[in-house]
């Protein structure tokens, strides 16, 4: 990463998800290796299932956190149709890490719509786009409820390969500040999944 220039990111899922959480994380990792950090959340009735989205912009020196469309290096998308949501804040040559997860908004649920198909060939038809099952490795360590932490660990990925600055990050630190002690252990290895799917 060039010393003036100015990454963004772009967590997005549905309310309840734990992506506010997990872009507290990152974010915290982004300071801890130096960076100017702004984060700007959004919720779209999120305490029902709604879209949420947070906006990471991080740098040697950052004025605003706000991602406009074509902005973001790296979109980190927690549900499938949100991904899709979203693409348009994409800009040319950035990477999108989608959870091949599904989450039926209100209307698909009452059946005035149908979910779409082929949202994950539709996306890696327009973007560079990495399919993560976070949910399977989640269930897999024992905890549905780590999927948000091993998307993190995806991120943290992510970011790591756009700047090699994250390199000497103390992840096991801020997991720690972050997690009541009982599910520290799991998160842990939720992190370290994400990291190294």
């Amino acid at each position: 990463m060039k010393k003036d220039s100015v990454t963004a990111i772009l967590l997005v899922g549905v309310g309840g998800q734990g992506t506010i959480l997990a872009s507290k994380i990152l974010s915290e990792g982004l300071v801890s290796a130096g960076f100017d950090v702004k984060m700007s959340e959004i919720h779209g009735m999120s305490q029902r299932g709604g879209s949420v989205s947070t906006q990471i912009r991080y740098g040697s020196k950052v004025n605003a956190p706000i991602v406009g469309r074509g902005e973001a290096d790296i979109i980190i998308a927690f549900e499938k149709m949100e991904a899709l949501r979203w693409l348009e804040y994409l800009k040319p040559g950035g990477k999108m890490i989608v959870n091949d997860f599904e989450i039926p908004s209100a209307p698909i649920l009452t059946g005035e719509a149908i979910y779409p198909e082929g949202i994950l060939e539709e996306l890696s038809a327009k973007a560079d786009v990495t399919v993560l099952r976070a949910a399977e490795i989640a269930e897999g360590l024992g905890n549905a409820r780590t999927m948000n932490i091993v998307l993190l660990g995806a991120a943290a990925k992510a970011v790591s390969s756009a700047s090699v600055a994250l390199g000497n990050v103390e992840w096991d630190a801020i997991l720690r500040k972050n997690m009541k002690p009982a599910f520290l252990d799991v998160n842990r290895k939720a992190f370290a999944a994400g990291f190294g799917a």
